[in-house]
């Protein structure tokens, strides 16, 4: 019985690696920082891993015991991931420690105040995105506006699907909203 647990755990720490791949493959898209206007920084980079994270573990509540432990699984590679480029970076072991706290507080801010955008009127993810995504800088309105709508198609994308991708940690994003536009 433990030896199940065990792999069980291996092969759900393994498809939220695979999710976490695939949110890192679409927050690094050039199209964010050139055309969004997303600061090109650690900070403006957390901010979209952040918001494609949320949007793969609100699609995951609802796929029952396994979705869950895929979610907690996928949220331990993240930070586990933040911690290895805080450390890669060259910051202190003593300075880690607190940095991943605040991230992760952080982390827990920003997934309360984009479900309550995602689920109240619209305004809310707009404020929600200009203060976290762009919080550094002061965007154009239509580039928050953009990526609040970026955000609930690939929200309306992803509960489109039974959660056996996301399970089996496959997941696919939509192009960049000024791709979309372009095409």
């Amino acid at each position: 019985m433990r030896l199940r647990a065990i792999f069980r755990r291996r092969e759900e720490a393994l498809r939220a690696s695979d999710l976490y791949m695939a949110i890192v493959a679409q927050a690094r898209q050039s199209e964010f920082y050139e055309y969004m206007g997303v600061p090109d920084t650690l900070d403006g980079r957390f901010e979209l891993i952040v918001v494609h994270t949320v949007m793969v573990l609100r699609s995951l509540r609802g796929a029952g015991s396994e979705g869950k432990a895929i979610a907690q699984a996928l949220f331990d590679h993240l930070f586990a991931d933040m911690d290895r480029n805080l450390r890669e970076l060259g910051a202190g072991d003593l300075g880690v420690g607190r940095r991943v706290k605040r991230m992760a507080t952080a982390f827990y801010g920003r997934a309360e105040v984009y479900e309550k955008g995602l689920d109240g009127p619209k305004g809310l993810l707009e404020d929600a995105v200009t203060r976290n995504v762009y919080g550094t800088v002061s965007p154009p309105a239509h580039q928050a506006s953009d990526m609040a709508s970026y955000i609930r198609r690939e929200m309306a994308s992803l509960s489109r699907f039974d959660g056996t991708d996301l399970l089996s940690g496959r997941v696919s994003f939509g192009a960049p909203p000024c791709l979309e536009a372009s095409r």
